[in-house]
């Protein structure tokens, strides 16, 4: 068969015939968006016509409300097609959002209204930037670590240290649950899965298992800290929830872990893995920038905490921390003290990696997840249209005042077993139901770990099918999806039994 490389993954090869059908997808894409826009204006006046004014120029049983509504379902499902087709999961939700927009704006530009939708645009945006610039030195620092090999060298210590199959299940589990709180969970997840295949190599059953107790693992613990996850973290940058209230999530976080690893232990195998002797040295600075990041977290919540300021402003500062180091590391790079020492520790003059370079902390921003970051403007933009629209404030009143909040709350972790916990997270927040502390951190704790219930389901899941293609897959993980199931369960039970006080 015929193969090329694919931009998108540099390493990996696609078909003609895969090919073919991406440029067909393209073209069909290309088409409805031409389409759309000469819909729109043939059928100009009778949009307009159907259009109340009232409260609200665009009602949710208008043309456009639906239009909005399947643009935004079209979008998704390129997402959740990411995997087969290959497109980046922020193109269709960044077109998507410009649609919607589009939309909101000439109704309101048509009415002569425009500083209305200009005002609700520039709300969500002010949104977006607090996570955007959050995430940005969150990422840098993480990249930073990862330059500075302190991931590689913990992987490597892991892989030489003898432990058995079933030791490391419960080793690179446990990490997993200890590093995401402070890590985001897709960073850890790779980290401990590069630890599995590793170890496992041609022991495909250690891996399945193992990867799937990584993803629950790494879900559950990012669930209980503001910094583990993009659901929390929105949370608490929204301030519903104080940053130390999260951790009354450890003990539920705790056993939605627990519960299906004690059950996934015994199929485990019972063997010693074989030996490897791969030795990595953390390079000069990395412990250094550890608590350089610390110290960024501790400035963020003072932020927050003491002067009532976004915790936005203190990740920036915190960046200026590491600007200074890592001006410090160039300038003294060239002392030859220092490199005889870096040579001496690695035995040659090569990092094992690439060869021994001044560190560069732009490096580190401009390898930041940009197509994550450009996916969350989109569905902020999506939702806060859609919102903007109304279908928000409908679907939080048939949720959160007809089923009631904590069948809502459940809901929405199976929710965001399918579809992405972000949206669903978002809208929540942008509905702003009237809810309990205790309901809060449900809906919390439900959407941070509900992911876990699918391989699909979380970031964390798809990166290891990606990671070990054709091992970890949907239906190896979908096997197990019943003990995560009562993981959940139990994990809203104990959260219900150990926070009663504050529903």
């Amino acid at each position: 068969m015929e193969y090329i490389k694919t931009g998108h993954h540099p390493t990996k090869f696609a078909s003609v015939t895969e090919v073919k059908f991406m440029a067909i997808v393209m073209n069909s894409l290309a088409m409805a968006v031409l389409a759309f826009f000469v819909v729109l204006l043939g059928c100009a006046d009778k949009l307009w016509a159907s259009i109340g004014a009232e409260d609200s120029l665009i009602s949710t049983q208008s043309p456009i409300g639906y239009f909005s509504v399947l643009i935004f379902f079209l979008a998704y499902i390129f997402v959740m097609a990411e995997e087969f087709i290959h497109l980046r999961k922020s193109k269709p939700v960044l077109l998507a959002a410009g649609l919607i927009w589009v939309l909101i704006g000439i109704v309101y530009a048509s009415h002569g209204m425009s500083h209305i939708a200009e005002t609700a645009m520039k709300h969500n945006i002010m949104e977006y930037s607090e996570l955007l610039l959050f995430l940005l030195v969150a990422m840098t620092y993480i990249n930073a670590m990862e330059e500075r090999l302190v991931f590689e060298s913990l992987r490597s210590w892991l892989v030489r240290s003898g432990f058995s199959y079933r030791q490391l299940f419960w080793i690179t589990g446990t990490l997993s649950f200890i590093i995401s709180p402070v890590a985001d969970n897709l960073t850890t997840a790779l980290l401990m899965s590069a630890v599995v295949l590793a170890v496992g190599k041609d022991n495909h059953r250690f891996i399945v298992i193992s990867s799937i107790n990584i993803v629950v693992g790494a879900n559950a613990g990012g669930a209980f800290s503001p910094f583990g996850d993009i659901t929390t973290l929105m949370v608490w940058q929204k301030g519903v929830v104080y940053f130390w209230t999260f951790f009354l999530l450890f003990i539920p976080s705790a056993v939605n872990f627990l519960v299906p690893a004690a059950i996934m232990h015994f199929a485990v195998p019972n063997a010693l893995p074989a030996s490897c002797d791969d030795v990595v040295y953390i390079k000069r600075g990395g412990m250094v920038i550890m608590g350089l990041f610390l110290l960024t977290i501790a400035t963020a919540v003072s932020f927050h905490n003491f002067l009532g300021l976004p915790p936005m402003g203190g990740m920036m500062m915190g960046l200026a921390y590491l600007n200074l180091y890592a001006f410090y590391l160039k300038k003294t790079f060239g002392n030859q003290q220092s490199r005889k020492s870096i040579h001496r520790r690695l035995g040659n003059d090569s990092d094992g990696i690439g060869q021994v370079v001044p560190f560069d902390v732009f490096k580190g921003i401009a390898r930041a997840e940009w197509d994550t970051l450009m996916f969350f403007y989109g569905v902020i933009m999506c939702v806060g249209g859609l919102g903007f629209i109304g279908y928000l404030a409908m679907v939080s009143k048939i949720m959160y005042v007809e089923w009631g909040a904590t069948s809502a709350n459940v809901a929405v972790g199976v929710l965001s077993a399918i579809v992405d916990n972000i949206p669903v997270m978002f809208a929540v927040l942008s509905m702003n139901p009237d809810m309990s502390l205790g309901q809060w951190l449900l809906v919390t704790l439900t959407a941070g770990v509900g992911g876990s219930l699918l391989s699909i389901g979380s970031a964390a899941g798809v990166a290891l099918m990606g990671q070990a293609r054709g091992i970890y897959t949907f239906f190896r993980h979908l096997k197990w999806s019943w003990a995560i199931m009562l993981g959940y369960a139990a994990s809203i039970w104990v959260h219900f039994l150990v926070n009663k006080t504050y529903f």
